[in-house]
């Protein structure tokens, strides 16, 4: 199968038919061999009603159905994990994303020999405040801390190989980052293209002003499991150590200084208070270290590396 179309919606009623329509048109241009995957998160709308009767005009769509909204991550992640064709395109139900621009992402996987393509909405019809000057501080932050060089980390449309979404789980609110967990998967040839992007015809947004705390929450969080999930000694019992030794040195400093120099009483000074403070926190941050060590090596995924190949096995 050439393209598996994933599609996660919720309360997108007006906007299916005419999107389901407009890919069939592309597809036949192209003469690809395709499945539309269109994963109802918990609408409460006639959406699924609809997605039914799009499966009986066309065989191509099937339709993912969860009993309560989940969030975008895990429709996409439910998507992924039925998803067949040798690329993989994501892309919106509102129709604020173009199926036109289908053929040249899958054209950027099988011919150029990406990984994944992230679109890049350079011109934008979102409200400024409330979509386009969090999505610019969050593709910032994100283009600092991961070193991945891509304008709009967060936008719907996108390809894939097939193996990069068979590799990674999306979980939370973790879609906005995709492009992070390629890059820690070990799928490194990640590209951008420009696509268009159409002001929304039907209904209204589903997001709201808290994206803009938890799209950093999120950040943080993934950078951190990529680095220190399988290793959490590595952080916890850096930083507890560090925190420890700097609250003794203090310590004994403050104990020279009082059966040397005849200082004044040990807790009458504010850094023994401090140092104190110090060496019980280095305490806790070398307990979780060890607590999340002993659970990262008995967890069942401790050993699970992604191989490219094997020869002669």
């Amino acid at each position: 199968m050439d393209l598996s179309i994933v599609i996660p919606l919720f309360n997108e009623e007006e906007s299916l038919p005419e999107l389901a329509a407009w890919i069939r048109r592309v597809m036949e241009v192209h003469h690809y061999s395709y499945e539309v995957i269109m994963v109802d998160d918990g609408s409460t709308d006639a959406s699924w009603d609809v997605v039914e009767n799009l499966r009986k005009e066309n065989a191509f769509i099937k339709g993912i159905r969860f009993q309560r909204n989940y969030g975008k991550s895990a429709a996409l992640n439910e998507g992924f994990k039925a998803a067949q064709g040798e690329v993989i395109i994501t892309m919106d139900a509102d129709m604020q994303d173009s199926p036109d621009e289908i053929p040249e992402l899958r054209k950027m996987i099988v011919e150029d020999g990406y990984d994944m393509v992230s679109g890049w909405k350079k011109v934008r019809f979102d409200n400024t405040f409330k979509k386009n000057i969090p999505s610019k501080l969050f593709n910032a932050a994100a283009r600092r801390t991961s070193g991945i060089q891509l304008n709009d980390f967060n936008c719907g449309l996108k390809s894939y190989r097939r193996k990069v979404v068979k590799s990674i789980e999306v979980y939370g609110e973790m879609h906005r980052y995709i492009p992070i967990l390629a890059k820690w998967a070990g799928f490194r040839k990640i590209g951008e293209k420009v696509v268009e992007h159409r002001a929304r015809k039907y209904g209204i947004t589903k997001f709201g002003w808290e994206r803009f705390v938890n799209g950093f929450l999120d950040l943080f969080s993934i950078m951190f499991v990529g680095k220190f999930g399988k290793r959490p000694m590595h952080f916890f019992g850096l930083w507890g150590t560090f925190a420890f030794l700097f609250g003794l040195i203090i310590f004994v400093y403050l104990t020279i200084t009082k059966f040397f120099f005849d200082q004044t009483g040990l807790t009458q000074r504010p850094m023994f208070f401090f140092a104190i403070m110090l060496m019980i926190i280095g305490s806790q941050l070398f307990l979780a270290g060890f607590i999340g060590e002993l659970i990262a090596r008995n967890s069942t995924e401790r050993n699970n590396y992604l191989v490219e190949e094997k020869l002669g096995l």
